[in-house]
């Protein structure tokens, strides 16, 4: 490492002075990406941390990778699972598992983690080469630092896809939230929206076919399963799914959004490590406990979804992942303790709603928490200005 530390200080000056100096963001992002930055703050005015903006990205990070593993596990075990039920496989990746001689065994933990890892990664590597080719570009033109935020945007996009989109749609896809959902705004910090939940909702909205509420495919050619959420809202669907496979996550959906169980994890990592606000974590299902019980107590004789439970809403679409690294976006997210409680509220609300009312959208995570942030700002303004109307009062000189 001291030879890495040397040959980084002996390229320093190339890219702040040299020819390379329109280069320097990148030089820097490499270089504060290995080791912890050498400037220190020097005055008394600063407040000091131990958790700046790159290690609280990074715990971010360190808290997908449950999410991560479990989208590498299910992926397979769903293409091998239809494959043994007899579905076509002539998919590139069913070749090379063919030829590295791992099998297509349900049963087998590393055979489904390696089949579904031959989806997972080719998604995951477009999304980090295009979404970082738009950071450094802004950065260079802009002359500043790049940003360790896409560092999280890249592992959630390809999280919240299903494993054969088309490749082109990745990079078109991340390329509309980041420069659409977050530079054009002014980078890092200044975006209203979710950059990944920007990009997926571009993709469902412009390509429908291949990014669907109600049909995700599980990875093999011509077959596409119902969600385990179009089950429930379709009463001539079969109901094929428990609620512990629901929880656990060996259910057809996007990749990383399966598993309650490995977000639940993730969600003790942010809060332990207080990057992830427990506020709107709890409020967010606070909000969507009680508008389903709203809908179970009310019924409906033909809308088989006002019968769903709570419990079903919580291992069912997008809903904790989305709680747990969607709305904590501490970005997008209101900053205000009082503003917390309300935006999670929102958010668990409206995601019930969607779910409930509109007939032809199962899903609703997605579209509350991008919806809520818009208010976000107008949140913690009436939040702050009722602080200040209260304070003013009680120290009003009688």
């Amino acid at each position: 490492m001291k030879g890495l530390r040397s040959f980084l200080d002996k390229q320093e000056k190339l890219f702040k002075e040299g020819k390379l100096k329109a280069l320097f963001p990148l030089w820097e992002a490499i270089d504060t990406f290995i080791y912890s930055t050498g400037s220190t703050t020097k005055s008394g005015t600063h407040i000091r941390d131990a958790l700046d903006l790159k290690r609280m990205m990074m715990m971010v990070v360190y808290a997908l990778v449950p999410t991560v593993l479990m989208a590498l596990y299910n992926t397979g075990l769903q293409a091998n699972l239809a494959i043994a039920a007899g579905a076509e496989s002539t998919s590139w990746q069913a070749h090379v598992i063919r030829a590295l001689n791992i099998g297509f065994d349900p049963a087998n933990i590393w055979a489904c983690a390696a089949h579904g890892a031959l989806y997972f990664l080719p998604v995951y590597i477009i999304t980090l080469a295009v979404g970082g080719f738009w950071e450094v570009l802004f950065a260079v033109v802009r002359k500043h630092e790049i940003a360790e935020g896409f560092l999280v945007t890249s592992l959630l996009f390809p999280l919240i896809l299903p494993p054969t989109i088309p490749y082109w749609q990745v990079a078109v896809g991340i390329s509309f939230g980041v420069v659409i959902g977050k530079e054009v705004f002014g980078g890092v910090g200044m975006n209203i929206l979710n950059p990944a939940l920007t990009a997926r909702a571009f993709l469902f909205f412009a390509y429908p076919a291949q990014i669907s509420g109600d049909k995700v495919w599980v990875a093999i050619d011509a077959l596409s399963q119902p969600t385990a959420l179009a089950q429930l809202k379709d009463p001539l669907i079969p109901e094929t799914y428990t609620w512990l496979q629901s929880f656990f996550g060996f259910i057809p959906g996007s990749m990383g959004e399966t598993s309650t169980l490995a977000c639940l994890i993730g969600a003790f990592i942010l809060i332990v490590a207080k990057v992830g606000s427990w506020r709107i974590m709890l409020s967010t299902l606070a909000g969507m406990v009680g508008m389903s019980a709203f809908f179970n107590a009310i019924g409906s004789a033909g809308n088989p979804m006002f019968q769903v439970t709570p419990m079903w809403h919580l291992v069912l679409g997008g809903f904790a992942f989305g709680t747990v690294y969607m709305a904590t976006d501490p970005v997008t997210a209101t900053v205000t303790e009082t503003g917390k409680w309300i935006y999670g509220l929102m958010i668990g609300v409206l995601v019930v709603l969607v779910r409930v009312v509109n007939p032809a959208f199962p899903e609703g995570m997605m579209l509350s928490i991008l919806f809520v942030n818009l208010f976000a700002p107008l949140i913690d303004r009436i939040v702050i200005n009722a602080n200040i109307k209260r304070r003013l009062a009680r120290n009003v000189v009688k």
